[in-house]
């Protein structure tokens, strides 16, 4: 059997299987008011804009309110008595009253265009610094298509609402008020005969908003999970196309788009009926306003202009009332996104400061795991009963079979998670009673996978250190002779690098991340299987940059190659979850267990 055929391939199963994600599940809530409150809350930053876009609406409001009823008395005073004078005194009142309305809408959609955008603006800025200080279990349990979609896509979904919603709600349920209330001062019997259809509306409507919301939710969920599987699709294709599964791949996708398509399609579908409803209940109310109307007329309870007056305050009614059922449209489309974004906001952090942490003073490098225990989840188990120390400027090399826990160490020491059992001491402190940023900021790490962002050479080892200067970096990159390709570039340090670093080699990204791990200057230093990719070449510079790196530092190393951790001062050997051997290499070696097995595997493997 060939060697693609021992290979561990992706089943079919497993490519056509669904991307359902625990945080991407449908939210089953009701409407709820203390959820739009908080919404709410998000433009009480921004007082001027709103009383500014308020008070624009009451020029829009006194067209509202004041236009019919000139109409009306227009018609019984001027035209019906040929009052020439009269008619041009309320044309010019009418046309001024246009001018003001035109005037104030422009107004107000610059204003509240401002507020929605800067209000976008403010939730977008906390969700993301939100989920940046949330503990690794929160990415290691979510992809980053996922996270993706509540950062942009699902508040980009609120735009709507806070752009027009809800500034224009509260104006018409002002005209609302005003309507009714002039209305019934016009004629209390055209009034109640006329809104007498309104109850039914919102019986009919009430049975909508039910399915509508339930709906989008659906569109979000299943837009979460298309971006899920983009962000996932593009990282792994090299995968994809080493298995020759692009035609599967893209059969998956096109039953995600097709059922994404289906579902909007569905919200869409259920929230369409609200216009049609309003404007056939609006249709059924003028019809019985002119045929009661008319027998008022008759018997000269009523005059045409009332009549007409009455007609244009009856379309200003229905007009906010179809305004305000397509603002509910988009409150239901924000809860169910608000929902998901407020999730995400309400995910508190695992590791954080406790109460009282203070700033680690400058670290000398003196470390002790202290009998300590960790699982990543109930059942779990990771590490059991690991105890050893590190003295200042020692390196200590951590080796073992995959998932025998090496990496868990060097996730508890920089306390990406905290042990359950035990303790994790420097200079003598539990690095729980210590500030993060404070104990982060003296341990580098380095790591098997290295990023590199997008942008120059010289910008990504200056990640280590924004502070240093051109010729620190410089520095940095000849310490670990990255300086030598770096160099051969057209544009040197200059050279722009694509997101991930695709434009260079594995054993470049590494050797950019020792640079970027110098130029930080850590006192405890982490290497995990940050030489598993490298060349024998490279790794023979590396070995040399290391002497350096490695000068006055205490040093963690996890490596594979079991030639790179010789000259450790202590070699911990790990065997699911424990520490089953420790000492330097010449000593495990007499020993003849478990490390000479592995050394010897190894020689055999390369022979």
């Amino acid at each position: 059997m060939s060697v693609h055929e021992t290979s561990t391939k992706p089943s079919d199963e497993m490519l056509r299987a669904p991307f359902i994600y625990r945080d991407d599940e449908a939210l089953e809530k009701s409407f709820q008011f203390t959820l739009m409150k908080r919404l709410a809350s998000y433009m009480l930053p921004y007082p001027g804009l709103i009383v500014a876009a308020f008070c624009a609406t009451l020029g829009n409001l006194a067209v509202t309110l004041i236009a019919p009823y000139l109409v009306g008395r227009t018609i019984d005073t001027a035209i019906s008595n040929h009052h020439v004078s009269s008619l041009m005194t309320y044309g010019a009142i009418l046309a001024g009253l246009y001018v003001l309305n035109f005037a104030a809408s422009s107004f107000r959609i610059y204003l509240t265009n401002q507020l929605g955008q800067r209000v976008i603006q403010g939730l977008r800025k906390e969700l993301f610094e939100h989920v940046q200080g949330l503990s690794s279990d929160f990415f290691d349990s979510r992809p980053a298509g996922s996270i993706l979609v509540r950062i942009l896509n699902d508040v980009n979904s609120l735009q709507d609402l806070f752009t027009n919603g809800v500034i224009n709600s509260i104006t018409n349920l002002f005209t609302l008020i005003g309507v009714i209330a002039i209305m019934f001062s016009l004629n209390w019997q055209l009034s109640i005969i006329t809104l007498i259809v309104v109850p039914f509306m919102f019986i009919l409507s009430l049975r909508l908003t039910i399915q509508i919301r339930r709906s989008w939710q659906q569109v979000r969920l299943r837009l979460s999970r298309i971006n899920a599987h983009l962000a996932e699709g593009i990282q792994g294709m090299r995968v994809t196309e080493s298995y020759v599964r692009q035609e599967e791949n893209q059969e998956f996708f096109e039953s995600m788009n097709r059922d994404y398509m289906k579902t909007f399609l569905m919200a869409q579908r259920w929230s369409i009926p609200f216009g049609p409803l309003v404007d056939i209940t609006g249709a059924l109310g003028s019809a019985l306003l002119f045929w009661y109307g008319v027998h008022l007329l008759h018997n000269g309870v009523v005059t045409v202009g009332l009549l007409v007056a009455f007609a244009n305050y009856l379309g200003n009614f229905w007009t906010p009332i179809g305004q305000l059922g397509q603002v509910y449209n988009q409150i239901l489309v924000a809860m169910a996104s608000s929902e998901r974004i407020f999730q995400y906001l309400d995910t508190r952090p695992n590791i954080v400061d406790r109460d009282g942490a203070l700033p680690i003073p400058p670290i000398k490098g003196h470390v002790e795991f202290r009998n300590v225990g960790f699982s990543y989840e109930l059942g779990r188990r990771a590490l059991t009963d690991v105890s050893f120390e590190a003295l200042p400027g020692q390196t200590i090399a951590l080796v073992g079979h995959t998932g025998a826990g090496k990496s868990t160490v060097m996730n508890l020491l920089g306390r990406f998670y905290d042990p359950t059992e035990g303790q994790i001491l420097i200079d003598g402190k539990d690095i729980t009673s210590v500030s993060l940023d404070s104990l982060r900021s003296q341990i580098g790490m380095v790591l098997q996978e290295t990023f590199i962002f997008s942008g120059t050479i010289m910008e990504n080892i200056r990640y280590g250190n924004p502070a240093a200067s051109d010729d620190d970096v410089k520095a940095a990159a000849r310490a670990v002779f990255a300086s030598e390709f770096i160099e051969r570039l057209p544009d040197g340090y200059h050279t722009e690098v694509l997101e991930r670093g695709s434009r260079l080699s594995q054993g470049q990204r590494q050797l950019i991340s020792f640079a970027r791990a110098i130029l930080a200057d850590p006192r405890i230093l982490i290497l995990d299987e940050a030489t598993a990719s490298i060349d024998t070449y490279t790794e023979h510079l590396i070995q040399k940059g290391l002497e350096v790196l490695l000068a006055g530092r205490t040093a963690f190393v996890v490596a594979h190659r079991l030639s790179t951790i010789r000259d450790a001062d202590q070699i911990l050997v790990f065997d699911g979850g424990k520490i089953v051997e420790r000492g330097d290499h010449a000593h495990l070696m007499s020993v003849g267990g478990y490390y000479y097995d592995l050394v010897a595997a190894q020689y055999r493997f390369l022979a």
